[in-house]
């Protein structure tokens, strides 16, 4: 099984810990996808801060963002699920997890990353700032870039896939069109309308990553998906092909 999740745009900056070993990340066939991705994104926030505050989306305010990035080569690294710090990651709660959990998690979460491509929780990552929609200097948008690579990895993949991936990141590379590969989107309802708040989206996936990594349930299947979110209190529905919805209060 597989869960593809978004990451956090905050990261929690590692106090200590080796420096990026790109080659020990997983997926090595991703290698120089991300070396070329990494010089790009060092070079340019090393250059002007002005012009990368502007191509990173940034704020006045987070130009040490922008100071990190141009040294994550020697930045300390730690693992990639205590650096990711966002309300999705929160409510998954990795580090609550029993043993046993954290290791079904390790061996089925994948995390997007517009400069690593995918990396699984026990890759060790510096903080860093860079969205799928940023369009680094002397690089191909972020879905050229990545769209190849990233689905060389994602078509081996067995099992169920639950993508609780955001737009963007769904974007760069597209699951394979099979009936094992399932994306999440999440509803919140007001005055009788379904709508997409921000928010409720990233708790509501935290917790089902969290559901899906603690049952002892076999999810082999779309159906078998909605049937065991209904029982865990997630009000969730077909679709169409490939899709589930889930709708919250």
């Amino acid at each position: 099984m597989l869960i593809l999740l978004p990451p956090s745009e905050g990261k929690s900056a590692p106090d200590s810990g080796p420096v990026l070993d790109l080659e020990a990340l997983a997926f090595p066939e991703l290698l120089e996808t991300r070396a070329s991705v990494l010089a790009a994104l060092t070079d340019l926030c090393g250059r002007s801060g002005r012009k990368a505050t502007e191509v990173l989306g940034l704020g006045p305010r987070q130009s040490a963002d922008i100071e990190r990035n141009a040294r994550l080569r020697t930045e300390p690294c730690a693992p990639a699920m205590s650096v990711y710090s966002g309300v999705l990651f929160e409510h998954l709660g990795y580090s609550s997890l029993t043993a046993a959990q954290r290791q079904r998690a390790d061996g089925s979460i994948l995390v997007a990353s517009a400069l690593w491509g995918l990396v699984r929780p026990t890759d060790r990552i510096p903080a860093y700032r860079l969205s799928a929609s940023a369009h680094l200097p002397g690089m191909a948008s972020p879905r050229r870039t990545w769209h190849d690579p990233l689905r060389s990895v994602l078509d081996r993949q067995d099992g169920l896939a639950i993508d609780l991936r955001s737009g963007a990141y769904r974007d760069l590379a597209q699951g394979p069109n099979s009936p094992d590969w399932v994306s999440i989107r999440v509803f919140t309802v007001h005055q009788g309308r379904r709508t997409i708040v921000s928010h409720h989206n990233k708790s509501t996936k935290g917790r089902i990553a969290r559901a899906v990594v603690q049952t002892r349930r076999t999810l082999s299947s779309a159906d078998r998906l909605v049937s065991a979110l209904n029982d865990w209190g997630y009000p969730a529905e077909l679709s169409g092909e490939g899709t589930v919805d889930v709708t919250t209060d």
